[in-house]
């Protein structure tokens, strides 16, 4: 390739090979690694267009400077015409290279043309699809070389899911996360694969979000979900939680965050179960009263739990409250988040800490004790204490 018109030249022939293919990803794109794929299209009838889009293998340094440039390479009957025509295709797919080469557009067109030609939205929908197809396609074919795709760009594929409405389905199907039964931090898990191996009985699709791995992994929120060998999504990206903000049903299985409101595991649990629940909170209502008393300007409610099996108490976020990683992503954009409202405290009364606390009869034991336990609910979900001199004293 010498020059762009012979580029050009060269598209317009149908017999292009693939090393021919790689050696033009390299003259547009300035890339000295070989694209993951690509897929070379021409369209006649309404619009009359050719195109070549590329999926990198490796992300650029500028990928998350949303003003950087970005977009394809435009031609219009093989004259070039600009280097980032950004009307193309959606934001989120901004890490896609490639050139378009259109025999409907004016030679003298312009971004400001280009912005308000009804040809050019036509023409953007069918490139977004077609990038979501070639996508698709790499994911069923080869899932190694998919799995590369989404360790590089999965985090901008996810912006996809709150800017492209009409591709919402697509967007979700092309997905991975971790989960609490895939054993690595690896996201290589399909919400298709989730689905088929849910329980019989189970109709919603768990997950839980933390600031890493880890953090989720371990989270006391798991608890019963482990003690039933049910699988949870485990999401520890800064844009998860934004993202299951517009991500409400797959499958029409509605997502439900572990860490929020009442846990409602509907047929998982059986009779017996949810008798002997209704005990432990009749039995435990002095408990729960006191710290009730205790802790009202710190929580929103006291109650008992039927997520945890193993940890003496946890903090639940309300149903309408911003989550933990909303709130810092907030902060750390320079952007205020609303005033910090309380949560919900859960104790589990089965947990030996829990049945001390309920015969302590000094009353400021039992604050110490109480806030003890309130702190070690914060810590474990991630959070800073108010005071940690305090905590450690």
């Amino acid at each position: 390739i010498v020059n762009s018109a012979q580029a050009m030249w060269t598209l317009s022939r149908g017999d292009i090979k693939d090393e021919e293919y790689k050696e033009f990803y390299k003259h547009i794109a300035h890339d000295f690694q070989d694209p993951l794929t690509w897929s070379h299209n021409k369209v006649e009838g309404k619009l009359d267009y050719t195109s070549l889009i590329y999926i990198p293998s490796k992300a650029p340094f500028d990928l998350w400077q949303r003003e950087a440039p970005l977009g394809l390479k435009l031609y219009v009957q093989r004259v070039f015409i600009m280097d980032e025509a950004e009307q193309f295709l959606p934001l989120y797919l901004r890490f896609v290279k490639g050139v378009i080469d259109s025999n409907d557009l004016s030679l003298n067109v312009s971004r400001e043309i280009l912005q308000k030609d009804p040809a050019i939205e036509s023409m953007r929908s069918a490139l977004t699809k077609r990038v979501l197809d070639v996508l698709e396609k790499l994911a069923k074919k080869d899932v190694n070389q998919y799995q590369l795709f989404w360790n590089e760009f999965g985090q901008a594929l996810k912006e996809g899911i709150a800017e492209d409405f009409s591709n919402k389905q697509k967007i979700s199907e092309l997905l991975r996360f971790s989960t609490t039964k895939s054993g690595s931090e690896v996201q290589d898990q399909s919400l298709k694969t989730y689905v088929e191996n849910m329980k019989e009985g189970q109709t919603k699709i768990f997950y839980v979000t933390g600031e890493n791995y880890h953090t989720t992994l371990n989270s006391p929120h798991l608890e019963v979900f482990k003690k039933k060998d049910l699988e949870v999504l485990l999401l520890h990206d800064r844009i998860d939680e934004w993202l299951m903000s517009h991500l409400t049903e797959f499958d029409k299985k509605q997502f439900q965050d572990v860490a929020r409101g009442a846990l409602d595991l509907g047929d998982l649990e059986d009779n017996e179960e949810k008798a002997e629940k209704e005990k432990v909170e009749k039995d435990a209502a002095d408990l729960v009263e006191r710290l009730a008393t205790l802790l009202e300007d710190e929580v929103e409610e006291v109650r008992t739990t039927n997520r945890l099996t193993n940890s003496p108490a946890c903090l639940v976020i309300t149903e309408d409250d911003m989550g933990i990683q909303m709130r810092k992503i907030m902060e750390a954009a320079g952007q205020k988040a609303p005033g910090e409202s309380k949560r919900i405290f859960e104790v589990n009364p089965m947990h030996p800490l829990i049945e001390k606390l309920r015969g302590e009869t000094s009353e400021d034991r039992f604050s110490d004790l109480a806030r003890l336990l309130y702190d070690q609910a914060l810590l474990a979900e991630g959070s800073q204490l108010k005071e940690p001199a305090t905590f450690v004293h």
